[in-house]
């Protein structure tokens, strides 16, 4: 019976695993209460953008298909996909980017100072 009512997590396993590069970093954990099954899913920082997909149409279609398997074991199942602990991973150029702006950002902070002064 406990094999059962675990089909939506070993289906969400199973799916993650087979998109992702580091399938050894898959973590599921899954809590039952009142308004449903809960699934949180987590994976290497890396591999986030195959998760959710461009525009987020992959962790979409991953949301319904556990909602279907939890339809077919008469379970309302919902997923939540946890962001890394290492935040967001930026390429070199976008971080470049980010900390010419905040750079800009203090100058003119700056100016506005001196003008109300």
């Amino acid at each position: 019976m406990a094999k059962e009512n675990e089909a939506d997590k070993e289906f969400l396993e199973f799916l993650v695993k087979s998109l992702v590069d580091h399938p050894e970093d898959v973590k599921i954990e899954r809590k039952v209460d009142e308004m449903g099954v809960l699934l949180s899913l987590k994976v290497n920082a890396e591999d986030m953008g195959q998760i959710i997909g461009k525009k987020g149409s992959t962790a979409r279609a991953i949301r319904n298909l556990v909602r279907i398997v939890g339809l077919k074991n008469h379970a309302r199942v919902n997923l939540k996909i946890e962001e890394p602990e290492g935040g967001r991973v930026q390429s070199k150029e976008a971080e470049e980017k980010t900390e010419k702006s905040s750079s800009s950002d203090s100058d003119s902070d700056k100016e506005d100072l001196d003008l109300k002064l």
